[in-house]
């Protein structure tokens, strides 16, 4: 990979972690498990940029890799979630920590969305960034009637959740 090619894959990683940092968050229940998906996602992000064509915004493309990468290792790994090591590399991102305090009302809602399953998080996700049913389907390769009938869905499930 050329050197401006990982010049302007860190920069929009730097830009953008915060989108895996919410997947992150979505998939595991504690700090070790949230790193190591992030670096897990990270390293996805890094093998597949070189093949980012730019059809999509780069968040998108984020948003997809990143959602199909903690979804996979869910499934395999039944809430384990195992990294493997990757060496050659160093990326000098500055991390932004996670201030679980300035979180505190969204902790009920994030306990709701851990019941869900794989899917039904990834469209709430999606749908809690503001993305419109379009951005949805593309990100998760289903039609757009099919996002607005799932969301649609999803919140009453969440309202039962929530309010039983």
């Amino acid at each position: 990979m050329s050197k401006e090619l990982k010049h302007s894959f860190v920069e929009l990683l730097e830009t953008h972690q915060n989108i895996v940092h919410k997947v992150c968050r979505l998939y595991t229940n504690n700090r070790d498990a949230h790193n190591d998906l992030f670096q897990e996602i990270t390293i996805q992000l890094w093998k597949a940029y070189p093949k980012f064509r730019g059809d999509s915004k780069f968040s998108t493309w984020m948003y997809r890799v990143g959602l199909n990468t903690a979804i996979t290792l869910y499934r395999k790994s039944k809430r384990t979630i195992n990294t493997q090591d990757f060496q050659g590399v160093e990326f000098k991102i500055e991390a932004q920590e996670f201030d679980d305090t300035e979180e505190q009302q969204l902790k009920l809602l994030y306990k709701a969305i851990h019941q869900l399953n794989d899917i039904e998080k990834a469209l709430v996700f999606l749908y809690l960034e503001d993305k419109n049913y379009n951005e949805i389907s593309e990100t998760l390769g289903i039609s757009e009637v099919n996002a607005r009938v799932r969301i649609n869905r999803v919140k009453t499930k969440l309202k039962t959740i929530l309010n039983p």
